[in-house]
């Protein structure tokens, strides 16, 4: 349900959804995942990035870039399983995070974040496309510490982890590489490749 200057939106006039899928099912079924919480504005709901963390408990975390009137959110919601609904928790907004485009999470309110873009102001980003200016980043958010741990991208894109998370991925879109991190105890990441 993503609605973007410049991308073709199926539904422009209704909000965002959430859907699930059992892929385990010989024929999947497609359900809407109802959202819940009594600070959570579902009217102006304009999902992106969207990721997942599973707690030792075996809660479920959803974390999800929103672009609310293209502002950029994370919205933190917690899977309720047997009601099959989104139970939200927490809007995340943070200076470091002005231009989200996607997200892995690497814990309940903590995850790494692509920046697709430097500047806020639609004009000035016309011109960073245009000069080819590498400005983009990736951002580490904790409710302790945020700050940019890798930059020099043209157009940070999408944004995974390697299964035993020792890695993190950033796809450069305009560059048209995928770059290989090394990831630390200490948040930090290391180029690889």
């Amino acid at each position: 349900g993503l609605r973007y200057p410049g991308i073709k939106s199926f539904e422009p006039d209704k909000p965002g959804k959430i859907l699930l899928m059992d892929l385990n099912e010989e024929d999947p079924t497609v359900l809407e995942l109802k959202m819940t919480g009594s600070n959570f504005d579902a009217s102006s709901f304009n999902p992106h990035g969207i990721s997942t963390f599973t707690d030792e408990d075996n809660t479920v975390y959803l974390l999800v870039v929103s672009h609310p009137d293209f502002k950029s959110t994370v919205e933190l919601f917690k899977f309720q399983e047997e009601e099959k609904s989104l139970l939200h928790l927490k809007t995340i907004k943070h200076e470091l995070l002005p231009n989200l485009n996607d997200l892995v999470a690497v814990g309940p309110e903590h995850f790494y974040a692509t920046n697709d873009h430097y500047f806020v102001d639609h004009y000035m980003r016309s011109w960073e496309l245009y000069l080819g200016l590498a400005w983009s980043n990736v951002v580490y958010y904790s409710p302790d510490d945020v700050r940019v741990v890798a930059s020099g991208f043209d157009f940070a894109n999408g944004i995974s982890m390697s299964p035993d998370s020792k890695y993190v991925y950033i796809a450069e879109l305009l560059a048209h590489k995928i770059h290989v991190y090394e990831k630390h105890a200490n948040w930090t990441l290391t180029p690889l490749k």
